[in-house]
């Protein structure tokens, strides 16, 4: 019975917000030529769910998904893969119309191996046809109805209710999970030690702390250090010269 009413508070928070959309959708054919496997996608959405985790992560991104293909077919333009985790149908694989008419940022984890991407994604389509974890959906309910003032520092914590079941996911965290497997830091806590050198008393070195999996939020991949943001209007070079300006066409 619970399990209905989680999937029946899904499909509802997953439908169309009323929200303004404010910000310019990215361009599919920008995007598909610019992103890679690896590659983080973070997607401003415009479904309910979204406003709540917004209004928590105090951020423009409510969504991640993974790239972990893209197919080349020759006279043909690019075709990525996506693994991402669905309020309603769970962990599963997405073309980019997924996210179509919407912004979106491209994070990309720098020195990566091909070996490293290749361990990177199939630890993510390990997860495939794992179910959503709807107790954060729960959680996340419970801030719509109205937004409540919840404090800046409580925010964090209080999308990381989720059960914790290995066979249940949210987006954020399946891939803070695959980045783990291989080592490779989004947001870790970093503290400071002395070297365990005779030669070098008294220096002292960062040491990185792994975070919990559940603490992570899809901001996380673009404030992170260790990111590169990809913009696909200036991958394939810009000339500002060749814009053609409103007040242009007005002097003609």
């Amino acid at each position: 019975m619970l399990f209905s009413i989680g999937r029946l508070l899904a499909q509802y928070l997953t439908g169309p917000s009323r929200a303004p959309y404010v910000n310019t959708p990215t361009d599919p054919l920008l995007l598909a030529r610019a992103v890679k496997p690896g590659d983080v996608l973070l997607v401003e959405g415009k479904q309910r769910i979204s406003t709540a985790i917004k209004y928590l992560t105090q951020s423009t991104w409510s969504h991640a998904a993974l790239c972990v293909k893209v197919q080349l077919v020759p006279d043909q333009e690019p075709q990525p893969t996506f693994i991402e985790a669905d309020a309603v149908e769970g962990v599963r694989l997405v073309s980019l119309q997924e996210f179509g008419g919407l912004h979106t940022r491209i994070c990309r984890p720098m020195g990566l191996s091909p070996q490293d991407i290749a361990s990177l994604t199939a630890n993510a389509m390990n997860h495939l046809g794992d179910s959503y974890d709807l107790r954060n959906v729960v959680d996340l309910a419970r801030y719509l109805f109205p937004t409540p003032p919840v404090p800046i520092s409580w925010r964090r914590r209080m999308i990381a209710f989720g059960s914790g079941e290995p066979t249940k996911a949210i987006c954020s965290t399946l891939i803070a999970q695959a980045f783990q497997s291989i080592r490779y830091p989004i947001l870790p806590e970093i503290t400071r030690g002395l070297v365990a050198d005779r030669d070098c008393k008294g220096c002292v070195q960062e040491l990185l702390h792994i975070r919990h999996h559940s603490l992570f939020t899809p901001r996380d991949f673009d404030v992170s250090p260790y990111f590169l943001i990809v913009k696909p209007t200036l991958e394939k070079g810009f000339d500002h010269r060749i814009l053609i300006w409103q007040e242009q066409l007005g002097t003609q």
